[in-house]
């Protein structure tokens, strides 16, 4: 009889994280984010009036996307998973790094750009949601420019499959497979199933896998939750089709 294993319901901290952290340079490596580095240094550096020299990143993870940006600004990159901080502080020594959530992380300081890429779709609740608004918003300077990167808002989303990884010049290796779906389109959350395939050095290769929850709001929701801020904002599509959502903090604005 083959072997058939249940995957669990989404966990609230994923192991990719956490347990997983590890392989993270074999999952999602600095390389794959040259042209995306490349088209949002130009969204980065027109979104506001004023200087662009610092910035904020909620929810960096391993730091694969600061990779890219750290020559044009000084970086400061936020997780709340410490295992995916020292991921991206082994990737990026040359940046600060901090441990706190993006829905109540307050520094004390603002930045000439505070950016939210994926890690905004971990925000599966409306107050979430509006709590990493406030988060960016708080953080960046009057006249200075929040970038948010959802994925899929409700008017993109369509289910996808996508597959990858990299193998390591000390023998391992990591393949995934990624398969997105919404469960109940009347709701305001879909999830992602992962599947990991894991090879160590000495060729011996475990497997595992997981589900994540992600929020999935309208356009308008997020265009309403960046006005309340104090940080109006407009939208354009991306090459990958995904909404970046770039707002201008007014000299009022932030919570």
């Amino acid at each position: 009889m083959a072997l058939r294993t249940v995957i669990p319901p989404p966990l609230e901290e994923p192991q990719l994280y956490t347990d997983l952290a590890s392989w993270w340079p074999l999952f999602s490596p600095p390389e794959e984010y040259v042209e995306e580095a490349e088209d949002l240094l130009d969204i980065l550096r027109t979104a506001a009036e004023g200087p662009a020299t610092t910035m904020l990143e909620l929810g960096a993870g391993g730091g694969s996307l600061a990779f890219h940006l750290k020559t044009h600004f000084t970086l400061t990159l936020t997780d709340r998973a410490p295992e995916m901080v020292a991921v991206s502080r082994a990737v990026n020594p040359e940046c600060e790094h901090r441990v706190g959530d993006m829905t109540s992380l307050r520094l004390g300081r603002t930045f000439d750009r505070v950016m939210v890429h994926d890690a905004i779709m971990y925000a599966a609740d409306r107050d979430s949601a509006r709590a990493t608004v406030q988060t960016a918003v708080a953080h960046c300077r009057p006249g200075g420019a929040v970038v948010l990167l959802p994925d899929y808002v409700r008017e993109t989303f369509e289910p996808s499959t996508e597959s990858g990884g990299h193998d390591s010049p000390d023998g391992r290796g990591m393949r995934y497979l990624m398969w997105t779906w919404d469960p109940d389109p009347e709701d305001e959350t879909f999830e992602t199933a992962f599947a990991y395939l894991l090879r160590e050095a000495d060729g011996t290769v475990s497997m595992s896998q997981e589900r994540h929850c992600f929020g999935l709001f309208r356009r308008e929701d997020w265009l309403t939750w960046m006005r309340e801020a104090g940080c109006p904002a407009t939208t354009r599509r991306d090459p990958w089709n995904r909404e970046v959502i770039i707002g201008v903090r007014e000299s009022s604005g932030g919570g």
